[in-house]
């Protein structure tokens, strides 16, 4: 029975086309006694591997297992091929075929089954690849919807023909021209791309803060050269495996210089600024800094184009790069430098003022934030008040004063409770008021 195709769409009877001649392929398969053979031959590969991945699966899973506490370099290699124990099954089945494989073909003259098997193996093993070993999001889409569905039309002869149509399929954008081949490639190459560059990137930065005699702005600027240049491979490579000429990028990267020199001028501004800040080492994470706009947190996170400060409150305040170098701004942290911070309290005007300096400093001192460098506390009379006699007590510490240190506000316990203990007086604002006699009647 026949069927004029003719005044279809073309893709209706491509797609009949390939339909029958799966059809014909079928029918061929199961009147010939040397398919029957290879069906048999999958058969009792699968069979075979079944039992072989039922017997060894547990002693190589107990064999690869190293104790958890382990992190040696050979706990690490232990742990990465335990993660591909769920491909035993379907890659030992595709052996065992590719190894009778060459039998088959010795008797009978023809391997197509047991080619198809072949191929039907390798699915199941992709399968399992992305199901179970795969963790990554990213590479589990691709697998799903990119490897899979390739497979599947490799499996059924499919493929070649398509691969063929999008080559011969082109898109032009502006001077560039390329096939929908090389789209698709591009897609997916840059999609690995990008998640090698990513994990590269990780370590790299993760290797880069373990240098501890680097200071911390070079490690930043030591990581983001390491980004700036990872990402730039990748993207030289997958122009090259799109088969897209840089010099055809000419005119593109002019108009993204027309964009910089007018709309994008405060963002390269920013970038610039990000560098030499990194290069200076003016302010960097776990710094504390105000700005002149009064502004003030702690670095928690510097990028490209902001940096990230963090108030005592919990809010996050994002700072471009440029006010850092056009503004002036005060660093408290400064690497972890000292700062100075003051007290004041006063006594009463029958207090032996000359026993104060000596009692206030040596308590201060004994508070465990406050520094001997770059010099002792240091209590001056600083003035004589209408009620008592007026004292400043000068202190050295490690970072700032603020958020979770309440060093000042000891401070004064220290003084409060040194006074008392001593019987000095703290006075308190006293008025004396006459008077006036009532008018004589």
């Amino acid at each position: 029975m026949e069927w004029d195709l003719s005044a279809q769409p073309q893709i209706v009877q491509d797609a009949a086309g390939y339909a029958l001649r799966g059809w014909e392929i079928a029918q061929a398969w199961m009147l010939s006694p040397a398919a029957w053979s290879q069906f048999g031959l999958l058969l009792v590969a699968f069979l075979l591997s079944w039992l072989v991945t039922k017997a060894l699966r547990p002693r190589i899973a107990r064999l690869l297992t190293p104790p958890q506490e382990a992190r040696s370099i050979l706990a690490t290699i232990r742990r990465f091929f335990l993660i591909f124990v769920p491909l035993m099954l379907p890659l030992l089945a595709w052996a065992v075929t590719a190894a009778g494989e060459q039998v088959i073909r010795s008797l009978f003259g023809s391997g197509a089954v047991i080619a198809f098997g072949k191929r039907v193996f390798l699915f199941l093993a992709a399968r399992a690849l992305v199901r179970e070993i795969v963790t990554d999001p990213l590479l589990k889409v691709l697998g799903r919807f990119i490897l899979l569905p390739i497979l599947a039309l490799y499996i059924v002869g499919l493929l070649d023909d398509i691969i063929v149509q999008l080559n011969d399929t082109t898109v032009s954008l502006g001077n560039i021209e390329f096939s929908v081949m090389s789209l698709i490639r591009g897609v997916i190459a840059g999609a690995i791309l990008f998640w090698l560059g990513r994990w590269s990137n990780d370590q790299t930065g993760a290797y880069i803060e373990k240098q501890e005699e680097m200071r911390p702005a070079a490690r930043q600027l030591a990581a983001k050269a390491a980004e700036i240049t990872i990402f730039g491979l990748a993207f030289l490579l997958l122009m090259n495996i799109m088969g897209i000429p840089l010099g055809s990028l000419a005119v593109l990267g002019g108009a993204i210089g027309v964009g910089l020199g007018f709309g994008l001028q405060k963002i390269a501004s920013n970038y610039i600024s990000g560098v030499i800040l990194l290069l200076e080492g003016q302010a960097t994470i776990g710094d504390y800094v105000e700005l002149d706009s009064g502004e003030a947190g702690t670095i928690v996170k510097t990028t490209a184009r902001a940096m990230f400060l963090e108030t005592f409150d919990g809010r996050w305040i994002v700072v471009p790069n440029e006010d850092f170098i056009t503004t002036r701004v005060i660093n408290y942290s400064d690497q972890g430098s000292a700062n100075r911070y003051s007290v004041e309290f006063n006594v009463s005007y029958d207090t032996d003022i000359n026993l104060i300096p000596d009692l206030i400093s040596a308590a201060i001192a004994k508070h465990p934030a406050v520094l001997s460098e770059p010099e002792d506390p240091d209590v001056e009379l600083a003035g004589f008040g209408d009620s008592g006699i007026d004292f400043e007590v000068e202190f050295w510490i490690n970072g700032i004063d603020d958020g979770r240190n309440k060093i000042r506000s000891e401070v004064r316990f220290i003084i409060w409770n040194t006074l008392r203990e001593h019987g000095i007086e703290i006075p308190f604002p006293q008025r004396v008021i006459h008077m006036a006699p009532p008018p004589a009647a």
